[in-house]
């Protein structure tokens, strides 16, 4: 794959500054190892909250969220961070959702999952839906549900298993989302060596997340695209970046929601690689995209489908 050719300058320039803390490779680092870095790195590229937003530290029936709000929101949008299950927490993705809070006046709830190898799936999986459940009831304000990476899997993963429980849920936003697909087939082989995130790194942490080492099958609480019926499930947007192993999983996402009769939409960012929401600030393209992702929140909150 001729990268140098698909990525800009710019996003280059945040591969470079990702990698001086947060090496693409992490075989031989310790888990505690692994989170030092990416915090590290996230706090690199993390920007100001906007001055208008308060936070505050809850927990949500047992899970720590942070919520976020500027005014008196009437939606509240649930928001689960990346990190492959392994890394990352309230703070790694603290300006990304303040900024959510910011450009669409919607009450943001940031879940600290637990996360793996301590806690084996089904735990992250409990915890975004006791948190989904906990926000229904504490606001009372229809959810979008959004999230990145591992986020994006919760998400979907709260949005299947919320069918016929939870009536409040309008929508659901993922970006760059892993959802189960084929490792031997598609973007997974053609992107297998896309800066940021290799398919090899994904391979190893669907085992560092299953219990014993073994990946369930046909769990779509673990893996959204394993579910054998996509039907009813609430309008969703996707944001895939074009130069990730990923990136197909968002399009066959779409693609069986579509196929059920349900409202689907795929985005494939350009030239973006994995991770690009830490760019926002220093990469043009991948600012335009988190315009995108913020006014699809918006939308869905307003229950406006945009893409017709």
């Amino acid at each position: 794959m001729d990268y140098d050719s698909l990525i800009d300058a710019q996003t280059w320039e945040f591969i470079r500054r990702t990698r001086e803390i947060y090496p693409d490779d992490a075989t031989g680092r310790t888990i505690e190892e692994e989170r030092t870095a990416y915090d590290a790195m996230c706090a690199e590229f993390r920007a100001a909250r906007p001055e208008m937003i308060e936070a505050q530290d809850v927990s949500a029936n047992g899970v720590p969220v942070r919520v976020y709000c500027a005014g008196g929101p009437t939606r509240t949008v649930m928001y689960f961070h990346g990190g492959g299950f392994v890394v990352g927490g309230l703070d790694s993705h603290d300006d990304v959702c303040a900024e959510i809070c910011a450009q669409t006046g919607y009450r943001v709830v940031s879940v600290d999952y637990r996360l793996a190898p301590e806690h084996k799936h089904p735990a992250a999986f409990d915890d975004a839906y006791a948190a989904t459940c906990w926000a229904e009831t504490e606001f009372s304000a229809p959810i979008v549900l959004a999230g990145d990476s591992a986020g994006g899997n919760l998400a979907a993963a709260v949005a299947g298993h919320a069918r016929g429980c939870l009536s409040c849920i309008l929508g659901q936003v993922l970006i760059y989302p892993g959802l189960g697909g084929d490792v031997d087939a598609g973007s997974y082989i053609t992107h297998a060596e896309a800066p940021l995130l290799q398919r090899a790194y994904v391979v190893n942490n669907a085992g560092v997340r299953a219990a014993d080492g073994t990946v369930p099958k046909g769990d779509p609480t673990y893996a959204p695209l394993a579910d054998s019926d996509f039907a009813n499930l609430p309008p969703t947007i996707v944001f895939s970046a074009e130069c990730d192993p990923l990136c197909d999983d968002g399009q066959v996402y779409c693609d069986r929601i579509l196929a059920a009769g349900g409202k689907a939409h795929w985005i494939c960012e350009q030239g973006l690689v994995h991770g690009y929401l830490r760019a926002r600030t220093t990469v043009a393209r991948a600012q335009d995209s988190f315009e995108r992702i913020s006014l699809a929140i918006e939308a869905l909150g307003q229950d406006i489908w945009p893409y017709d």
